[in-house]
């Protein structure tokens, strides 16, 4: 039986990202939805500890979290095996690669954004965040317009 790779690597367009978009949106929502669970389960079990709970609560309550860990963990893997790279949960940053010409790029997202609308080189971060050029309009260097 062949296993599927751990990791897909797909490069995307502009266009491939912002149709892949709602289904992005919902599997990281899923995410910080689960994420919010763990933390609000690590700090019940760090009362139950800190209240002198039996050891049969306490054990109950780090196995729900213990699960809770692991389908937050399961999402993360979902997501990730789309070929999207989630740079940070709090942040709410997820990058799609892509290719301007023949340099290996990020398209980049951010949590409330309606599309992808910037790019950044592979070395730079948030900070280094391009706009996309509108399709089909060409102003040089910087036009990203042949993105495949």
């Amino acid at each position: 039986m062949l296993k599927k790779p751990y990791w897909m690597f797909r490069i995307y367009t502009p266009q491939d990202a912002n149709k892949a978009l709602p289904e992005v949106k919902r599997r990281f929502n899923t995410i910080l939805s689960q994420k919010n669970n763990v933390v609000a389960l690590q700090e019940e079990v760090q009362k139950t500890v800190e209240s002198g709970s039996s050891l049969e609560r306490f054990i109950k309550k780090k196995q729900q979290l213990n699960g809770a860990v692991s389908s937050l963990y399961k999402s993360i893997e979902q997501l990730e095996d789309m070929g999207i790279m989630i740079k940070s949960v709090d942040d709410g940053l997820l990058d799609f690669p892509c290719m301007r010409f023949d340099q290996e790029v990020w398209l980049c997202w951010k949590l409330g954004e309606t599309e992808i609308k910037f790019w950044h080189d592979k070395e730079e971060g948030f900070m280094g965040r391009k706009p996309l050029a509108p399709k089909g309009f060409l102003t040089g260097e910087d036009d990203l317009a042949d993105l495949r």
